[in-house]
């Protein structure tokens, strides 16, 4: 059995949570402002700089809301506070990334480049550096959206097994397959 929702969360100090009518929960932070509508089952109770939040009973469906919801809440205060990154590594002979703002532009090996516009509460940068490939680096406070983009960017050439080319995670582990075993002779 979970017990994710039984944890507090704890506010850094320049982090404020406001919850209004409907159980609508409004996170600000230095990083910007978060907004989540919670169950109205279930309840949230600030206490100093700690915020818990509790279930009416324990049904299967209370159970897994209060698990939910309290990593929702979490992951907003940690997105306003701090803010969450991803990067993306080009991995490919010619591969290329670049952005104007929020535009980016992707060359990775079709007979077109492709052209994905982000949205506003993402930031994109991209470095390239000779002998290194391209990495495509997102921001956001945000962490379902970023997480959202950046799959979606991984889905336009996804790593194969055999080179291991296309875009991927750093860090990511691709599992690699061994190509073909092409002996000389023919049959025997």
């Amino acid at each position: 059995m979970s017990r994710v929702g039984k944890s507090p969360i704890a506010l850094p100090t320049n982090v404020t949570l406001d919850v209004s009518k409907g159980n609508m929960v409004k996170v600000k932070g230095p990083k910007g402002e978060l907004a989540q509508q919670v169950d109205p089952d279930i309840e949230l109770s600030i206490e100093g700089n700690e915020v818990s939040l509790s279930r009416p009973t324990d049904s299967k469906r209370h159970r897994s809301m209060h698990g939910l919801y309290r990593a929702l809440v979490n992951n907003m205060v940690e997105g306003v506070a701090n803010g969450f990154v991803k990067e993306l590594e080009l991995v490919g002979v010619g591969y290329r990334a670049s952005n104007q703002g929020n535009m980016l532009e992707l060359i990775i090996g079709y007979s077109h480049p492709i052209w994905f516009y982000l949205p506003d509460e993402v930031k994109v940068s991209t470095v390239t550096e000779k002998g290194k490939n391209p990495v495509i680096r997102l921001e956001s406070t945000d962490k379902q959206l970023i997480g959202q983009v950046a799959a979606k960017i991984r889905s336009f050439r996804k790593p194969e097994p055999y080179k291991g080319k296309g875009i991927r995670f750093v860090g990511e582990q691709i599992r690699r397959k061994a190509g073909k075993s092409a002996g000389k002779g023919g049959k025997k």
